[in-house]
């Protein structure tokens, strides 16, 4: 027999109160609404992680006119933060086992400069804005990142 998924946790009142207040803090028209281009901020800013591409597919694979002109009220943002708190989340251990693989030395660092460029690269790609803003204070003199440090560092922001 199949095991079915568990439904996604139900957010406590307190939380969804505080969701609204910061909801409203990127209503820029005072509509109570935001625009589909804010919904991956506010849902950071809540402390969500979702990837530009999760974000856009729960908004319904809007073009780019919409991205830019459509906007969205709280009751409808609540069930697109709920899809995205029950994703799976990576956990410490995956992000240092998937940076373990520049490990060329074995010894709990990587090469700043390949971190960049991997960064700038693969998976949702990163700007170089971004980047130095992550990147700020993780190289030693050697150019190298501890990167257990580093994902300690990436997970506390």
């Amino acid at each position: 027999m199949a095991e079915v998924a568990a439904a996604p946790a139900e957010f406590a009142p307190a939380e969804i109160e505080e969701f609204k207040e910061s909801f409203g803090l990127f209503d820029r028209v005072g509509d109570s609404q935001v625009g589909y281009n804010q919904v991956a901020d506010i849902m950071r800013a809540l402390g969500m992680n979702p990837t530009n591409k999760a974000v856009v597919a729960i908004l319904g694979n809007p073009s780019a006119d919409d991205m830019a002109n459509k906007r969205v009220n709280f009751e409808a943002f609540l069930p697109m933060l709920k899809q995205v708190d029950a994703m799976p989340k990576g956990t410490y251990d995956d992000y240092v086992e998937g940076l373990r693989v520049f490990d060329k030395e074995g010894n709990g660092t990587v090469m700043g400069a390949e971190l960049r460029i991997v960064l700038s690269t693969l998976g949702e790609k990163m700007s170089e804005v971004e980047i130095d803003s992550l990147m700020t204070g993780q190289e030693d003199e050697n150019g190298s990142v501890h990167y257990e440090a580093f994902v300690k560092h990436i997970m506390s922001v």
